[in-house]
């Protein structure tokens, strides 16, 4: 199946951390994008993180005033699906929720030339149940951009069931275009990242509940002992704890027993304290 692949507009479907952080690179590296979500408030609040992003950039001399302005000028938002028709690529970054992405991804492909890619930022979900509700599964791709996007050089490529190779390897050229890196994972539970990542998180904060340690000395030994630069429980609040929580379910879900949920997880999400998104989790952002 034939596909667009001159791209000079990009669509990204959902304006929250991950949305808003892959607009600011698609826009930085030069296309045209328009940034979706439900409401005018939240992509308002997607803009204010685009802002403070940018910001920062400047600030730390990785970017100019001039080209911050320019970014954020190429960034256009909306609550119509329907101002996406003439976008040449999708990228969807909404909830970690299968029947929510399902029905994006159809009204995405009632929306969009039927020459468009759909690219779907789901970090643990099906890849190939996302394309089913589709009538183009073959141009539907996992893009798994990492947190923050803005930051993070790594992006975890996804093949569905009937993706074929060359949409595979044209999001790859596009990530390149964005200064990513990437690797390529088949359509399994937790692809590779989070398959590894979310039950070290996990046993992190089983060790902190169970008095293996404190929460300082569990990331400090991580730190010091494999050279990562967070600890599991410093990690999980920079991610989020809903995310982590939702993200360790799934898997548990999927493959059984060794990725249940801490207990403390768990705990900490039903109190609100999210990370540092909230202001506490397992530690205090204030």
């Amino acid at each position: 199946m034939e596909f667009r692949t001159e791209i000079e507009s990009v669509a990204v479907i959902g304006a929250g951390t991950m949305g808003s952080g892959i607009a600011q690179v698609v826009a930085q590296a030069g296309y045209e994008t328009q940034l979706y979500d439900i409401d005018t408030d939240r992509v308002d609040a997607g803009f204010e993180t685009i802002e403070s992003s940018l910001s920062k950039l400047v600030e730390s001399d990785r970017l100019t005033d001039s080209e911050s302005a320019t970014t954020r000028d190429r960034i256009t938002g909306t609550t119509e699906l329907s101002a996406l028709s003439d976008c040449d690529l999708a990228i969807e970054a909404a909830v970690e929720n299968m029947d929510i992405k399902q029905e994006i991804f159809a009204d995405l492909d009632g929306t969009l030339d039927s020459d468009v890619v759909l690219a779907t930022n789901t970090s643990t979900l099906s890849v190939t149940s996302i394309a089913s509700a589709t009538t183009r599964p073959e141009l539907v791709v996992g893009l798994h951009f990492m947190n923050p996007v803005p930051v993070m050089k790594g992006v975890e490529l996804v093949s569905g069931s009937h993706t074929t190779d060359a949409v595979v390897e044209f999001v790859d050229e596009f990530a390149q275009e964005l200064g990513k890196e990437t690797w390529l994972s088949d359509d399994k539970p937790g692809f590779v990242s989070n398959r590894i990542l979310m039950p070290w998180i996990n046993e992190g904060i089983r060790a902190y509940d169970e008095g293996v340690a404190t929460k300082a000395d569990i990331d400090r030994g991580m730190k010091l002992g494999t050279n990562v630069p967070m600890g599991p429980l410093e990690l999980a609040d920079h991610i989020g704890l809903d995310i982590c929580l939702d993200a360790t379910e799934t898997l548990h879900e999927e493959l059984g027993d060794r990725y249940t949920p801490a207990y403390l997880l768990k705990r900490k999400v039903a109190a609100g304290d999210l990370g540092k998104k909230t202001g506490a989790g397992f530690y205090s952002y204030e």
